[in-house]
């Protein structure tokens, strides 16, 4: 327990100091959040222009998918904030300042975790936020308190699991020292795809976001619920059951630590 709390102690500083240092560059931190912003309302752009034209998705409305995308950009969003360092971790590796987090006394992966926090990933928060509740407005969901539960409960699952993702990403640096780019398939192509519901890209795509790397569980089946097109309260602890997708990238994590050898930086 003591080291738990020393390493959550630790790890409050370290973002203190981020934000504390970003905050020195205010005009530069907020033309940042801002490009964050309009990089993500681009693609708001490219919903609104095709249901101009089409007015649903497999059944999915305008608002239903904004409701969607919505969601998986806060999740996305939420991940890279905080795991931006797993993200950065192959300039780690070929550095050699690996070899330095290894020898100090605190976890590697709080480390890790501290050494690049993204403020300024805000500004798709906020997107997300604005059409978020623009879908609550214009959408018939009737809300409830097990309603709000499964929202909150995505957050947390599609957090854990873009986590998971940039933490398996991190791992393979330790057998290749450059990080593969094929794995933004999972993750930047994970916010792109997961703007419409992963239901309609077929039976295939559906079984492997639902039991290989589980963006259904956040995604689509809670979705269903929220639109009331489910009734079972199974699907309000689905996007928890994703949490467990953390467990196999924690042990490869592992297995690349103990696997590293030195870069010789």
């Amino acid at each position: 327990m003591n080291k738990l709390l020393s390493s959550i102690k630790l790890y409050k500083h370290y973002i203190s100091i981020v934000i504390r240092s970003t905050m020195q560059y205010k005009t530069s931190f907020f033309l940042t959040m801002l490009g964050q912003f309009m990089v993500s309302f681009n693609v708001f752009l490219g919903i609104f222009f095709m249901f101009r034209r089409f007015s649903s998705v497999e059944g999915f409305s305008y608002s239903e998918v904004l409701l969607c995308f919505a969601i998986i950009l806060m999740e996305f969003s939420l991940a890279e904030m905080f795991a931006r360092g797993f993200d950065c971790f192959s300039g780690i590796v070929r550095s050699g300042e690996f070899d330095r987090i290894l020898v100090r006394p605190q976890s590697e992966i709080v480390q890790v975790l501290g050494s690049k926090f993204e403020l300024t990933r805000i500004g798709r928060i906020f997107q997300a936020v604005v059409m978020f509740v623009y879908g609550i407005v214009k959408s018939d969901i009737s809300w409830n308190f097990p309603k709000i539960l499964t929202v909150f409960f995505m957050l947390v699952g599609g957090a854990s699991v873009f986590f998971g993702l940039f933490l398996i990403y991190a791992a393979l640096c330790f057998f290749t020292l450059d990080g593969l780019e094929f794995m933004n398939v999972f993750t930047d192509g994970a916010r792109e795809f997961g703007k419409y519901p992963v239901g309609i890209y077929g039976e295939k795509i559906l079984l492997f976001a639902t039991f290989i790397i589980p963006y259904a569980l956040i995604q689509y089946y809670p979705l269903l619920y929220l639109l009331g097109r489910r009734t079972s309260a199974f699907y309000i602890i689905l996007p928890l059951l994703a949490c467990l997708f953390l467990v196999p990238a924690m042990l490869f994590w592992k297995f690349g630590v103990r696997h590293y050898a030195s870069s010789g930086s």
